[in-house]
């Protein structure tokens, strides 16, 4: 006697429907920024922060779509402050001079800025790539290359802190800083919120034009669309 054998047939793996997934073109991040190997003869003072924006384009593997890379333009910013402190971003020095000014007249706040024109490079993993809402982790690199450096100089007082003049000065050079920049990042959060951390691999300045100091940034990431 025979018994007949019945074959059931596989059930096909159904794709996730990926037509409204939130692939997080636009990244806004805004976070404080320090640096690593500042000597003590700088004084630094206040929120330093960055503030970057980024439009990427996502592209998830075929055979995993929690797993995605993704790159683009945007701009990349820093802005160190400092206090009773003379950047001599326009002196016509081989070095940039970092003045403590605290004995005599001089600006209460300055900031020194750079403005970078960026392409980041993430691979990213979403734990529900069709809702964009849960666990999402990042990992990346992105290169700069600088557009803008410039000091911005307020509250002019005296050694008492007595104000003198209350006006602002703004100095713009890119002759000391590196032209070019390479950063590694890491961000997690849920949807469309998270913290990131970053850290610069390329020194602020060139080589002989001022100390070795690298930024570093901790704060939150908006992304969305």
């Amino acid at each position: 006697q025979s018994v007949d054998s019945v074959i059931v047939p596989k059930k096909k793996k159904e794709k996730p429907n990926l037509a409204n997934r939130a692939n997080d073109h636009l990244v806004f991040q805004f976070g404080y920024t320090g640096w690593a190997g500042r000597p003590d003869t700088i004084t630094t003072k206040g929120f330093s922060k960055s503030i970057n924006v980024y439009l990427m384009y996502d592209f998830p593997f075929k055979n995993n779509p929690k797993l995605s890379m993704a790159f683009g333009p945007g701009i990349g910013s820093d802005h160190i402050l400092f206090s009773k402190t003379y950047v001599g971003i326009k002196d016509q020095t081989s070095t940039l001079h970092f003045t403590n000014m605290s004995d005599t007249n001089h600006f209460k706040k300055t900031k020194l800025a750079t403005v970078f024109l960026e392409a980041p490079i993430e691979f990213r993993y979403s734990a529900a790539p069709e809702t964009g809402k849960g666990l999402k982790l990042a990992i990346g690199v992105k290169v700069g290359t600088l557009i803008n450096a410039h000091t911005r100089s307020s509250d002019y007082e005296n050694s008492g802190g007595t104000t003198l003049n209350n006006y602002v000065m703004k100095e713009s050079s890119k002759r000391f800083i590196n032209k070019q920049r390479l950063s590694g990042m890491i961000r997690a959060g849920y949807g469309n919120l998270s913290v990131y951390g970053s850290y610069q691999f390329t020194p602020v300045f060139r080589d002989g034009a001022g100390p070795q100091v690298r930024p570093f940034s901790v704060g939150i990431t908006l992304s969305g669309l």
